[in-house]
């Protein structure tokens, strides 16, 4: 059975002027893929993946190309337009996603962007997507565990940092006291998970927590310093912003780190800075 909103197997069965016509590798189900949305010229027989939805005169529609966010996923989505029953979104794929106005969070205006997440009506099997989304982060069941490596997406800019997708799974937040590099809104980027949060939150870092993070920090003030003639005149008595903007780390990081090395004779620290030990 093809399962809408997700990624299925097909085999090539038919060609058509305008589509391809594919059987499910499971079952004797068969789903569309128009030829314009086709990465390749496709052979009978072939096996593909492609993703699935039910176009307006409830086609199974499969497309190649892979949406924002599946099933049961987090996007950051871009409105198309805004009318009275609701509001479309560019979803990465020929077919916009309809968000019913009944599950708009808040007023939704074209050209912006907001966290959707994409549900399906069990009963008719379409995909719709929602900003409502308190219900479902509070539910969250996490397969993720701290310290793990993240993909983040930061989504919404906010008073204590950046509102995130996490995974696309789940959402979080990263800091602005824990962020030493630029961040773009949209743009995806590597990191960690701090917490996971009782209300179904993650808290996420884009650097590695706990000891890791202190040995990956010795090996930058090392390279810092011997690019700089083996001093500096940042020490443990430096404002916290000239060594966020030098070294990319938190000040406090910075001060258990230069502890390090000074306790492994690799530094030597002064009113004036600090030294590699030759």
């Amino acid at each position: 059975m093809i399962s809408i909103g997700e990624i299925n197997e097909f085999i090539v069965i038919k060609k058509n002027s305008h589509e391809y016509v594919l059987k499910h590798n499971l079952s004797d189900d068969t789903a569309l893929l128009y030829l314009d949305e086709s990465d390749e010229e496709l052979k009978i027989d072939q096996r593909i993946s492609a993703f699935t939805y039910l176009d307006g005169q409830n086609n199974i529609i499969a497309t190649q190309k892979r949406p924002i966010a599946m099933l049961e996923e987090y996007g950051l989505m871009t409105a198309v337009s805004s009318i009275n029953i609701g509001a479309f979104f560019d979803w990465g794929i020929k077919k916009d996603l309809f968000v019913p106005e009944n599950e708009q969070r808040e007023n939704i205006y074209a050209g912006h962007q907001y966290i959707v997440r994409v549900c399906k009506d069990e009963r008719t099997e379409k995909i719709y997507g929602t900003t409502k989304i308190g219900k479902y982060i509070k539910s969250s069941a996490f397969d993720i565990q701290e310290g793990e490596k993240v993909t983040i997406i930061p989504a919404n800019e906010e008073d204590l940092g950046f509102r995130s997708i996490i995974n696309n799974k789940y959402i979080g937040m990263i800091y602005y006291n824990e962020i030493f590099r630029d961040i773009q809104i949209g743009k995806p980027i590597e990191g960690v998970v701090k917490k996971l949060r009782d209300d179904g939150l993650v808290d996420a870092a884009l650097q590695v927590q706990g000891f890791q993070n202190l040995v990956n920090s010795k090996d930058k003030i090392i390279a810092y310093l011997k690019e700089n003639g083996g001093s500096s005149h940042l020490h443990d008595k430096s404002p916290p912003q000239e060594i966020r903007e030098t070294l990319r780390m938190s000040k406090q990081t910075f001060k258990n780190t230069i502890g390090m090395l000074y306790r492994e004779r690799k530094i030597v620290i002064t009113k004036s800075g600090i030294k590699l030990v030759c």
